[in-house]
């Protein structure tokens, strides 16, 4: 075999895993984006950027501490949630590091061991399955290259081709949106987050985020249900509340997806799914960053064991990480229900007030 781990996805979920791994081992880590040379603006995540408690505990377990370059202006300490349904408005105390998802991934990549062979700029497209594990393809410049790996590891996101071609359509997340975000200028910088519910837009929520002078504007969106529409909805609300903001820089979107209980899986004996490819996100706030280091984490305790049954020991290791999901399935029970949302909101249960 060429590879005793190839792992396809260099984001957070698949950084993490290659830093961690025995350094005995010979490892491929490949991603279409170019992070290293850290000109590759195009290819920069649709993410809002923040970094929320349970990924910041889990960095520190790990032993890291995000350097001040990856960090923006402002950090953020409140919640505004605007309940639009319901024409309320509470402010909740959440403590999020603010930061550019770029550099943050960026800085991940730097901590990948010089034992790891770092494909970066090539697209994975398909894999054939041998007896003792995987050939992989991908394209890198307009040329097809292919290598074998024992192991690999799908670290590609919430529409993860790797999934799809171990599993099939059988296995396919049910419930898709589309995240769109928009940068704009602003002259006001907002020191706080805005979480918004508003059911003519969407049955999840929206989003704005202040970051180094630009207002961010985001929205999870059905994408069969007029996405585009929905989104200027959303604007023309926000402008009408009283947002300022003027001169699109720039528009980004991708797929997130919401997990149900049945969509969770780790792979099989010669392969293994980490962060969103394994649905391994919050159903009821969509953040992954914390998921990808736990299951990353996971993964590599069982791959350090030994190749031979690790992904009986990695569906282990997961259980208390899908308990975790199922809890904020329950939640998003209470925070998605017009009625139950109400409830909640007008007793001011948990929320903080403001002093401004």
């Amino acid at each position: 075999m060429s590879y005793d781990i190839a792992i396809i996805g260099g984001g957070p979920a698949g950084a993490n895993l290659a830093r961690l791994l025995d350094r005995n081992y010979k490892v491929l880590l490949l991603d279409r984006r170019d992070l290293v040379d850290g000109e590759d603006e195009k290819r920069t995540k649709c993410c809002g950027g923040l970094l929320a408690p349970d990924a910041q505990q889990m960095l520190g377990r790990m032993g890291l501490a995000v350097p001040i370059d990856v960090l923006v202006d402002p950090q953020l300490f409140l919640v505004r949630t605007i309940d639009f349904d319901n024409s309320l408005e509470r402010y909740y105390q959440r403590f999020y590091f603010n930061m550019d998802r770029k550099r943050f991934d960026e800085w991940l990549i730097s901590l990948v061991p010089g034992n790891v062979d770092m494909a970066m700029g090539c697209r994975f497209t398909a894999l054939s399955e041998f007896r003792d594990g995987y050939e992989i393809a991908f394209i890198f410049k307009n040329r097809i290259y292919t290598e074998k790996a024992k192991v690999i590891v799908g670290a590609d996101g919430a529409w993860s081709k790797v999934r799809q071609q171990i599993y099939g359509e059988k296995r396919r997340p049910v419930r898709k949106y589309i995240a769109i975000q928009e940068w704009y200028e602003t002259e006001e910088t907002t020191p706080h987050y805005y979480a918004i519910f508003d059911s003519q837009i969407t049955d999840f929520y929206s989003w704005t985020i202040s970051k180094n002078g630009k207002l961010i504007i985001g929205s999870a969106l059905d994408p069969e249900r007029d996405a585009k529409e929905k989104f200027e909805l959303l604007k023309h609300k926000l402008k009408e509340y009283g947002l300022k903001f003027e001169n699109c820089q720039k528009r980004e979107g991708a797929y997130i997806i919401r997990p149900k209980k049945n969509d969770l899986v780790t792979g099989n004996d010669h392969a293994a799914l980490i962060g969103e490819a394994g649905c391994f996100i919050s159903p009821s706030s969509a953040e992954g960053l914390s998921y990808a280091f736990k299951s990353s984490y996971a993964l590599a305790q069982s791959l350090n064991e030994g190749i031979e049954g690790f992904q009986q020991r990695y569906k282990k290791r997961a259980r208390s990480i899908a308990r975790n999901i199922w809890l904020k399935q329950a939640k998003s029970i209470v925070m998605y229900n017009k009625t139950l949302r109400k409830l909640v909101m007008k007793s001011g249960i948990l929320s903080s007030d403001v002093l401004f």
